[in-house]
């Protein structure tokens, strides 16, 4: 089979990319043909495909040219259409499998393959299609307000980057690649939990065609032997507000506990300034894979105490298969990975005294894994085998 992967960043720059790339990967281990569809971008790995890739764009004033572009791009540029159908005239897809695509490329490709009678899935890693500034959460708390239709909330709130031109562009694209359009235009979508589906389907989405895959990993990234663990625990994730990290610190402080911090973020200058004096806090900022997963199967536990709705977090998934339990905040597909006593527990999300607890609790009846907790994550050979179903169903 042909298949025609897009996502706006071709590096393991986040989630989605960490997923794109591992999506080519088997896909191409498993024999199939595959391209891929990404934004020019210095950081990108080097693709035999990348002359078709449009040009990168900006929002900072000190590439105005970019920044132009970027005004445009969202809502399907000329250059954007012209290099995508040449990359279909040349590749000839059987699948279109749509990734993070909004504001560096843009859902006009889903329409310009749908046209051609090529199939399009679309994997959704953020609640982009319900919430125009991707997260469900506004000024410090989870926000419904645009699920429903009207978007004008992103710009009256200032949701995206508290700026009100970003948020403007923000609800029109939301405007313009609207629920009844994308329907037309998308022939299946991957909920990588059953709570993004409860979430797609109030936004008024066709449940036929939401299907529930939980993300995987690279196995290889956790071969090798197991060190022995250490008394601390761990966050690994970005510093910023709905992540919860300011919850977790303020509780970290008060406790004899070592927490090493792995990650960087909008708010990592003023945590680290505030939490300068604490001997139990250990900020160790933007690590390589090596560095964390050390540190993650060394410790005790791991800790997500977000306070957004997380899809399908994959620090969870990576601390179970390195054999390290989870205490999780019980909001998003956060419960769907961590079964209580058995490889972690959960806490009220943004509740300090209910974080408190499960941190004491997980240091004093430590949880004991014998190993990867395969049944609740997927494997490789188990994703590809659904994802190939679901490319190969009418």
């Amino acid at each position: 089979m042909r298949i025609l992967i897009a996502n706006k960043f071709y590096y393991r720059r986040g989630g989605d990319c960490i997923y794109s790339l591992d999506l080519e990967r088997i896909l191409q281990e498993a024999g199939h043909q595959v391209a891929f569809f990404a934004m020019e971008y210095s950081e990108n790995f080097k693709n035999s495909w990348s002359k078709y890739w449009p040009s990168e764009v900006s929002f900072s004033v000190r590439h105005p040219r970019k920044m132009l572009r970027a005004f445009v791009r969202p809502f399907g540029d000329h250059e954007t259409v012209q290099k995508f159908s040449a990359l279909l005239d040349d590749f000839k897809p059987d699948v279109v499998h749509v990734n993070n695509i909004h504001t560096q490329l843009s859902p006009i490709i889903a329409e310009i393959a749908h046209a051609r009678g090529i199939k399009v899935v679309w994997t959704l890693h953020d609640y982009k299609l319900i919430c125009p500034a991707y997260t469900l959460f506004c000024k410090g708390q989870v926000c419904e307000k645009c699920i429903h239709g009207n978007k004008i909330n992103c710009r009256k709130n200032k949701c995206v980057k508290g700026n009100f031109l970003a948020s403007f562009i923000a609800q029109k694209e939301a405007e313009m690649w609207n629920a009844a359009w994308l329907e037309k235009n998308v022939d299946a979508y991957v909920c990588p939990s059953h709570f993004m589906k409860q979430k797609m389907e109030q936004g008024g989405f066709n449940p036929t065609k939401l299907h529930v895959l939980h993300n995987f990993m690279d196995t290889h990234k956790i071969q090798g032997p197991k060190p022995l663990k250490r008394n601390h625990y761990c966050y690994v994730g970005r510093l910023a507000e709905e992540k919860g990290i300011r919850t977790l610190l303020s509780v970290a402080s008060l406790l004899p506990y070592t927490l090493k911090v792995l990650g960087s973020g909008p708010l990592e200058s003023e945590l680290r300034l505030q939490y300068r004096d604490a001997k139990n806090i250990e900020f160790m900022g933007h690590c390589t894979w090596e560095i964390c997963k050390k540190v993650v199967s060394e410790s005790i536990f791991s800790v997500i105490p977000s306070e957004w709705y997380e899809n399908n977090p994959l620090s969870v998934i990576e601390s179970l298969n390195l054999g390290t339990p989870v205490l999780g905040a019980n909001i998003g597909g956060i419960p769907e990975l961590i079964r209580t006593n058995v490889n972690g527990i959960l806490f009220e999300s943004g509740n300090r005294n209910s974080l408190l607890q499960g941190i004491q609790q997980m240091f004093i009846h430590p949880i004991q894994l014998d190993g990867p907790i395969v049944e609740l994550t997927w494997d490789e050979r188990s994703y590809l085998k659904n994802i190939f179903a679901l490319y190969s169903s009418h």
